[in-house]
């Protein structure tokens, strides 16, 4: 493995993007059971009354049965919309709309509320390639978690969503990447 820690992040990034296309759908409708299970958990234990969340991709952990269960029980859920100055805007979102982002994302179709109302959540789920044992977080490269997490005064619990393969021992480290105070896998919620 080369020294230069971009070099290796692009290195597991692309091994990490591949095992997940090759993902059988019965393992990946049994995590998508997992996951919502552990996620009503982490909420359950935090009292989050409002949280950000992000829409997944198709080969993602799949937030979204997740996201109907909080928003069934009247929990804000903010969602991400990338923004050409690389920071992030958030919406509530109309029901069961939303249209592709910046870079080909999923992203939820209503208001803007601006950068500053992921300030008011009381939990933040972040999607990543890979979390290590040290809670740092290996995003997919375009940093806009990383920035809004190193901008954020005040934040509250970050939580990172993997497949339970992809809580390894050491990802990559540069110096602006954010760690994150916990993750959550199909099968279990970790704290640092």
């Amino acid at each position: 493995m080369p020294d230069d820690p971009d070099v290796q992040k692009r290195v597991l990034r692309a091994e990490l993007r591949e095992r997940r296309r090759n993902m059988p759908a019965h393992e990946r409708e049994l995590a998508t059971e997992g996951l919502t299970a552990r996620l009503e958990e982490l909420v359950g234990s935090t009292g989050a009354e409002s949280l950000s969340c992000y829409l997944s991709m198709p080969t993602e952990p799949d937030t979204r049965p997740f996201v109907d269960w909080a928003e069934a029980r009247g929990i804000r859920v903010l969602f991400p919309i990338t923004r050409e100055d690389g920071l992030l805007d958030w919406t509530v979102g109309e029901e069961d709309v939303e249209s592709l982002g910046l870079h080909g994302v999923p992203e939820a179709a209503g208001e803007l509320l601006g950068p500053m109302a992921i300030n008011d959540v009381d939990l933040i789920l972040v999607p990543a390639a890979a979390v290590d044992a040290t809670g740092m977080r290996l995003g997919w490269g375009r940093g806009y978690f990383d920035k809004t997490l190193g901008s954020m005064g005040k934040c509250p619990p970050v939580y990172a969503v993997v497949f339970d393969s992809e809580f390894v021992e050491q990802v990559p480290r540069e110096v602006h990447d954010q760690a994150v105070n916990g993750v959550v896998t199909p099968t279990r919620i970790i704290a640092f």
